[in-house]
């Protein structure tokens, strides 16, 4: 899950959010030393920690999240794409993803909120 969180960081139409979540709740089960590593990541730490605390995203990550489903899902649609079934069941995909995203309690801004 780890390593497909890294790849959904890097590439476009695969998420991360997803995949870190999972992988921080099989450490939690599986391997207190994982999950400390997995919590303490300068990449990941923040977003498992607002998850597990406070059941919320960054309004940072929701930005990033919307910002990549509408303009690589666009760009698929438009031009990526040429069948009308693919591009009407992309836009299916792309239209569930940002309805969950955006469904995603937002975390408070302060930093003083959030231990």
């Amino acid at each position: 899950m780890v390593g497909l969180a890294t790849l959904g960081a890097i590439l476009p139409g695969l998420p991360t959010t997803p995949f870190v979540l999972v992988a921080a709740a099989c450490f939690a089960k599986s391997s207190p030393k994982l999950h400390n590593w997995l919590r303490n990541n300068r990449v990941f730490g923040p977003l498992i920690k607002d998850w597990q605390q406070h059941r919320c995203i960054s309004g940072k990550t929701k930005f990033i999240a919307v910002l990549m489903i509408l303009g690589f899902g666009s760009y698929s649609l438009f031009f990526a794409l040429e069948n009308l079934w693919l591009k009407i069941t992309i836009g299916i995909f792309l239209g569930i993803g940002l309805t969950v995203v955006l469904s995603l309690k937002t975390c408070p801004t302060s930093d003083s909120n959030r231990s």
